[in-house]
């Protein structure tokens, strides 16, 4: 995209926040909407211009970003009356970087060529931390002269940039690499819950099998989270939830068996059952600890035999 381009966001969540406000960093004008204004603030103060739907942000932009949370806020932000393609000039470009159904990203990729526009599917990994650092992996689906036409934009974003192929192709990467976090998740909150048990101290527990082939990005990011009983999300429950859900439609589409993602999302949506649905992923270990009647407090070293 040319340096001068107009660019819309909509959306101002946990991540949204922050990768609108890396390219207003770098400079670029951009229009942004999101349901809650008082969330746009900090990026009022840097100097977004506020406009009050998404069709008003596409009739300002030439590349419109979206990272919203759901497929139905997907599918109004671009297909409702008041929503992006509603508004969007011939030429523009939107990259929705929410998961969503790879099926949606199709339906979105073709209105949009209806109205001379152009779609591309851009979905993330990385949470909170990627999102603030701009080392995020985004994964790409849509026509490859699109995909290029934007990365210059991506790279203020993201670290990882790659194309997996047509309309729809992001989404489904992104949910390979939810079925990887899934069962990750769940082998260090079982790991920490041991360990607890055990009687170790979790601190010096973690210097062993970080340093081993345990070693992930989860466990450098939300293990320390959970000694310290900070459950603040980095990415909801409620979203990852979601995101197995949609996989596991996939995969029934694809008559396909995925028993570990199954117990993962079963194992979740108990996690939103006590209430924690917008607490961060890592919050899987207060529903573990619920189930093993184990008061977890974290990391402090203590015969709990």
């Amino acid at each position: 995209m040319a340096d001068n381009s107009r660019i819309g966001w909509i959306g101002t969540g946990v991540m949204g926040a922050s990768m609108c406000g890396h390219l207003l960093n770098k400079g670029h004008a951009v229009t942004v909407f999101n349901r809650t204004k008082a969330k746009v603030q900090p990026l009022l103060d840097k100097g977004a211009t506020w406009v009050d739907s998404p069709r008003a942000v596409a009739e300002r932009s030439d590349i419109v970003f979206t990272m919203v949370g759901f497929p139905q806020e997907v599918r109004d932000v671009y297909l409702g009356a008041n929503g992006v393609l509603a508004g969007v000039g011939q030429g523009a470009v939107l990259v929705d970087m929410t998961t969503t159904a790879p099926s949606l990203a199709q339906e979105i990729y073709t209105a949009a060529k209806a109205k001379g526009a152009q779609a591309i599917d851009a979905p993330v990994s990385g949470g909170d931390v990627g999102a603030r650092n701009a080392t995020l992996s985004i994964m790409v689906g849509g026509d490859k002269a699109v995909v290029e036409e934007a990365l210059s934009l991506l790279q203020v974003l993201g670290k990882t940039i790659v194309h997996q192929g047509g309309a729809g192709a992001g989404q489904h990467a992104k949910l390979c690499n939810q079925i990887v976090i899934s069962g990750t998740i769940i082998g260090i909150c079982e790991s920490l819950l041991y360990g607890y048990k055990a009687g170790l101290n979790l601190d010096t527990l973690l210097q062993s099998i970080r340093g081993g082939s345990a070693a992930c990005w989860s466990l450098d990011n939300l293990a320390p989270r959970i000694l310290k009983n900070n459950f603040d999300p980095g990415f909801f429950v409620d979203h990852f939830v979601k995101d197995m859900g949609l996989a596991l439609e996939e995969a029934r589409r694809m008559e396909l068996k995925l028993p570990g993602l199954e117990l993962a999302h079963s194992l979740y949506r108990h996690v939103q059952a006590l209430g924690y649905g917008r607490k961060g992923t890592h919050a899987l270990m207060l529903a573990l600890a619920e189930m093993s009647n184990v008061p977890f407090t974290g990391g402090a070293a203590a015969d709990r035999r």
